[in-house]
């Protein structure tokens, strides 16, 4: 048992530091927005982001990182990956001695084009390790079984992660394609847009199928030309995280493509929203990076068309479905 730090108190932060104190782990969890955390110390319970599941004993809700990162070996970075840059290096003066960083943010970051694992490595010689899979936060915090994977270049470090997190009721595996893994958890946010979109319109399994199935082929395409290995893509960060996010429900990027379909703009939907729907951004970020990779998106192109340049989302539909035929 260990001391952890969780750096970023919304729906997925604090669901780790839940697993992990349920563990025996001694947890603190940050939260950039400081009226969170008397609260959250008062009445054990993150009435924001995840309400109605109490915080058990082990947590210690707090704004300070100095507080946070004071004697942790465990460190995860839970935040929005558009945020991560600045979070990790307010936090460099305090991460001393031997420590486990990890990251739990899926995304893009806009301006570099960068993983998360980028980001932090920038900075940190030591091998990271991320965390991604079919996670849904409240399914989670209720005890309800499901799995992710803990990825790292070093082997070792991704056992220690897996050790600290896993229980009967997550299972968490390892890989060594980091790359694969968090491209996957990041696009697939993009893809589950297109789903939202599908399911507004009524539009049926058979949309949503194929919507699915070659969501995952053109993120396998970006993921391969960045080195990537294709098995990923078909394991729990890969298609299970695209499963799980396209299902509805639950999943933030899911709900606003459904709203657009709707007749809701993005500026509505999003001043609506407590959690951040990081398919917006990352939707920026990966047509850049296909672009610069010289790989199709088409799908992603036609969310960013409709997030950003005013297209009416059934002739997304539309242009999807006129485009030349090919093979599979």
């Amino acid at each position: 048992m260990g001391n952890c730090a969780v750096i970023g108190a919304g729906a997925w932060g604090t669901t780790i530091s839940i697993l992990l104190s349920e563990n025996g782990h001694n947890v603190k969890l940050w939260s950039f927005e400081s009226d969170l955390v008397p609260e959250m110390r008062e009445f054990r319970e993150n009435k924001k982001y995840l309400p109605g599941f109490p915080l058990p004993a082990l947590i210690f809700p707090t704004d300070k990182l100095e507080e946070a990162l004071s004697d942790a070996k465990i460190v995860i970075f839970a935040v929005p990956t558009q945020f991560l840059r600045n979070t990790f290096s307010n936090c460099g003066k305090y991460l001393k001695g031997e420590l486990l960083i990890a990251s739990a943010s899926k995304g893009i970051e806009e301006g570099t084009l960068k993983l998360p694992h980028e980001i932090i490595g920038e900075s940190l010689k030591d091998d990271i390790c991320v965390l991604s899979g079919p996670n849904l936060s409240r399914e989670i915090a209720k005890g309800l079984p499901a799995a992710t994977v803990a990825a790292s270049k070093n082997t070792a470090a991704a056992k220690s992660l897996q050790k600290a997190l896993s229980s009967e009721r997550f299972r968490v595996y390892t890989n060594d394609d980091v790359t694969g893994v968090e491209l996957g958890g990041a696009l697939k946010n993009v893809i589950a847009i297109a789903a939202g979109v599908s399911d507004g319109f009524g539009l049926g399994d058979n949309a949503k199928a194929a919507l699915l199935i070659r969501g995952i082929a053109e993120i396998t395409r970006l993921g391969l030309s960045l080195g990537a290995k294709p098995q990923t893509f078909s394991g729990l960060s890969g298609m299970g995280d695209l499963i799980t996010t396209c299902a509805g429900n639950l999943s933030r990027n899911h709900h606003l493509g459904f709203q657009l379909a709707k007749g809701r703009t993005l500026n509505e939907i999003l001043s609506s929203m407590k959690d951040v729907a990081e398919g917006v951004p990352t939707a920026k970020a990966a047509l850049r990076l296909a672009e610069r990779q010289k790989v199709e998106l088409p799908i992603s192109y036609e969310v960013h068309e409709v997030l950003f340049k005013g297209k009416d989302p059934y002739q997304a539909i539309i242009s999807l479905m006129k485009r030349a035929p090919t093979s599979e």
